[in-house]
C-alpha cells in the first residue's frame, strides 16, 4: 500500500525555507528539493494591490532561485510569499517585541485578510503567480495575554506577529477561507495548477 497521495512527474523545487510549506507537500508524498537564496524583502509601492505585492514578492523569490539553480531548465519552481492586510495596510514582520505588540493590538478583536501568493516557474520558464485570500477573526484579548505570547518568541518572524498553526491559533475565533493559506501554502489551488501541467499526478 502506498503512503503517497500524488506522484510527481517532473522534478521540483521548493524555492522556500519554510518548515510548512515542506511539510504540506511531504505529507502529500510529492518528491522535491529545497533551494533557497538570501536577499532582501521587496517591499510595497505607493498604491501597489496588497494581492499584486505579494504575487511580484513571490515571483521575485521563485525567479532568483531558479536563476541560482544548476536544475532551472528541467524542474518546476514553486515559491510563495504570505502577507497580513488589516483594512489596506499591508503588514509584515515585526521588527522588534514592542512592534509586534502594536500589530497585536490592532488586530485583535478584529477581522484582517491574509493573502499568500504562489509562484510557479515551469521547466520551460513560463511563470504563473496568484494570490488566496482567506479571513481571519481574532477574539479581543488584553495587552498582558498578548504580552506574554511575544514572550513565546513565536511572533519574531511571522507575518502580522502570529502563527495560526503554533501556539497563536489561541487567537484566532474564526476563518472564512483556505486554513493552509493562512499558515502559508494554498494546497488546494497549487495541486489543480500542478496537476493540470501534468508536474504531479494522484498516485494509483
Amino acid at each position: 500500500m502506498s503512503n503517497s497521495v500524488y506522484s510527481t512527474l517532473t522534478p521540483i523545487v521548493l524555492a522556500s525555507g519554510s518548515p510548512r510549506r515542506r511539510q504540506f507537500l511531504s505529507e502529500l508524498g510529492i518528491v522535491f528539493t529545497i533551494e533557497t537564496i538570501s536577499g532582501e524583502e521587496p517591499l510595497p509601492v505607493t498604491g501597489e494591490v496588497p494581492e499584486d505585492f505579494a504575487c511580484r514578492c513571490a515571483l521575485a523569490k521563485t525567479q532568483s532561485v531558479r536563476n541560482a539553480s544548476d536544475n532551472r531548465e528541467t524542474a518546476c519552481f514553486i515559491g510563495a510569499d504570505t502577507i497580513v492586510v488589516l483594512g489596506n495596510e499591508i503588514m509584515g514582520k515585526p521588527d522588534n517585541d514592542a512592534h509586534a505588540l502594536d500589530m497585536l493590538n490592532r488586530l485583535s478583536g478584529s477581522t484582517h485578510k491574509v493573502i499568500t501568493a504562489t509562484a510557479i516557474i515551469y521547466p520551460d520558464g513560463t511563470t504563473d503567480a496568484y494570490a488566496v485570500e482567506t479571513a481571519v477573526t481574532m477574539k479581543k484579548y488584553s495587552k498582558e495575554a498578548l504580552t506574554a505570547y511575544i514572550r513565546t518568541g513565536e511572533p519574531a518572524d511571522k507575518a502580522g506577529a502570529y502563527a495560526i498553526q503554533g501556539i497563536g491559533s489561541f487567537l484566532v475565533e474564526s476563518i472564512c477561507g483556505s486554513w493552509s493559506n493562512v499558515v502559508g501554502l494554498p494546497v488546494t489551488e497549487l495541486l489543480e495548477k500542478l496537476q493540470s501541467a501534468e508536474i504531479v499526478t494522484p498516485s494509483v
